[in-house]
């Protein structure tokens, strides 16, 4: 009995140790609210009762030090999500939490009642990020009742997600809100750095959260197999998706890789005791050809996110 005893202490010391210690830097935003620049990406891990895909690696990472996890409404997970953050037993201030509105929801008074039933599925009282999601639909309506939960607290920042899809739709947002977006989401990785919308982004005083961060699970690995990237890892005894990382927090960019396997979430924080050369942020920055992996014929998915009605 005392030995079990012990090893109960053991274990519930190690755990404590883990969650205390990751070093993730805080990136501050517009508003002067602070968010951790690394982050958990939920797209694609399973809802379900119980210990489910999702559940599982968002408690796996709160355990490993994360503070930061992104999801969405049309990522289905958002109920996982809320679970895990009430049973990780850490504060709920401590963790930053962003999920994403979709299209369907957009509009006056749609919206409002749209965003009620997120808090209802992550049981939470606020979010700290929430997105709209796609340029597409009535985005100012969306945003109209998004500023408003924002006056009341309810949400900590707003962001936009996917804009540089539509370059006049950004344009043309940015003429008519009153408050504006603190962070612009978007695929970008050494492959396609998205220089040009880097500088956009800027031009707003918006932060810049980058999804696929590593290319994505239909990249098949593609940048982690990359010579260069190969040859850094090498020299710094971490792996590919390290360095990779590790380059997106040099560049100041906020990033959000997905992951369910417990060792690659663990692996993916542990960056913080390294650094890359400005060469090797150069050599890095020369694999550059723009090349986006998540990409599909703008038109088509217009109208696509338009027809999907999610369920609550």
């Amino acid at each position: 009995m005392l030995k079990k005893f012990l090893a109960t202490i053991v274990l519930s010391t190690a755990l404590t140790l883990c969650v205390n210690a990751a070093e993730v830097p805080n990136i501050e935003l517009n508003n002067g609210t602070k968010i951790p620049q690394l982050g958990l990406g939920t797209f694609m891990l399973a809802e379900g009762e119980g210990e489910s895909e999702a559940y599982t690696a968002a408690l796996t990472a709160l355990k490993a030090g994360y503070r930061h996890i992104d999801t969405a409404h049309a990522y289905g997970n958002e109920r996982s999500i809320g679970r895990a953050i009430k049973d990780s037993g850490i504060p709920r201030e401590e963790i930053w939490v962003t999920s994403k509105l979709w299209p369907s929801e957009f509009g006056e008074g749609k919206t409002a009642e749209a965003f009620e039933k997120m808090l209802k599925r992550l049981d939470l009282d606020y979010v700290d990020l929430v997105y709209v999601h796609q340029p597409v639909g009535d985005v100012m309506g969306a945003w109209k009742d998004l500023e408003k939960a924002y006056k009341d607290g309810k949400i900590k920042a707003l962001g936009i997600s996917n804009f540089d899809k539509d370059e006049k739709v950004f344009d043309e947002f940015f003429k008519t809100v009153e408050v504006k977006p603190q962070i612009m989401q978007m695929e970008c990785h050494p492959y396609a750095q998205r220089e040009y919308w880097q500088k956009r982004i800027k031009e707003q005083n918006m932060q810049q959260e980058n999804w696929y961060p590593l290319g994505g699970r239909q990249s098949n690995g593609l940048i982690l197999k990359d010579k260069t990237i190969n040859k850094i890892a090498k020299s710094h005894k971490k792996s590919p998706a390290q360095i990779i990382l590790r380059w997106h927090i040099q560049k100041g960019f906020i990033t959000i890789p997905g992951a369910s396997n417990p060792d690659y979430i663990k692996e993916n924080i542990d960056i913080f005791d390294f650094s890359l050369s400005d060469k090797e942020m150069e050599k890095i920055h020369k694999l550059n050809t723009e090349k986006r992996i998540f990409n599909p014929p703008y038109e088509e998915a217009k109208k696509r996110y338009l027809e999907t009605v999610l369920p609550d």
